[in-house]
């Protein structure tokens, strides 16, 4: 496994994240070294869901959306489920993080329903991405080039389907975490 000691990543969630999609790339990389830092609308505990049915397993964040500070991360994970990016789209300071990392050429891994903040932020415009089949339209409306694929790696943007694609997914952010460390060291 890489050591990914120095990487930094931000995760954006709320009530209603799809559990599976937040706590195992979460643990991917706590497991390659990384510090991972969750952020929400407030501190207090967030509630994931077990494909939109069931409750989910909780998290309590660790800093509110409006103390995070974009230049102290490398990587920004954005988990889907129905609510959570419904939720997190409505809240200007999420839309503005997303604005953010993509204006700075970070990286940004969106799975499931989470590509909605994507469009939100209006970042999508020609890029080529992957999603939830009912978030596909507003992809494309967008203007992004939709395709259906496990993974899909637009140069500092990844985008995968669903749960079952999360080892992928995973695989992707890390990677893309190893090219940009060792990038910063060559400089």
């Amino acid at each position: 496994m890489a050591d990914l000691g120095d990487a930094r990543v931000l995760i954006l969630a709320a009530d209603g994240f799809e559990e599976s999609e937040l706590f195992d790339p979460r643990q991917a990389l706590i497991d390659a070294g990384a510090t991972v830092t969750l952020a929400s609308i407030k501190t207090d505990p967030i509630q994931g869901v077990v494909h939109d049915s069931e409750k989910g397993r909780t998290i309590t964040p660790d800093l509110a959306l409006g103390d995070v500070d974009v230049d102290a991360y490398d990587a920004l994970l954005l988990p889907g489920g129905v609510a959570n990016p419904d939720k997190m789209r409505m809240q200007e300071r999420a839309v503005e993080i997303v604005g953010e990392f993509m204006d700075d050429g970070k990286i940004v891994a969106a799975i499931c329903h989470a590509p909605w903040l994507l469009v939100e932020a209006d970042v999508v415009d020609g890029r080529r991405v992957t999603s939830w089949p009912s978030v596909r339209t507003d992809l494309e409306n967008a203007g992004a080039e939709v395709v259906d694929e496990q993974v899909v790696v637009d140069d500092n943007l990844i985008t995968s389907r669903k749960p079952d694609d999360i080892p992928a997914f995973s695989r992707a952010l890390i990677e893309a975490l190893e090219s940009d460390l060792g990038d910063d060291d060559e400089d």
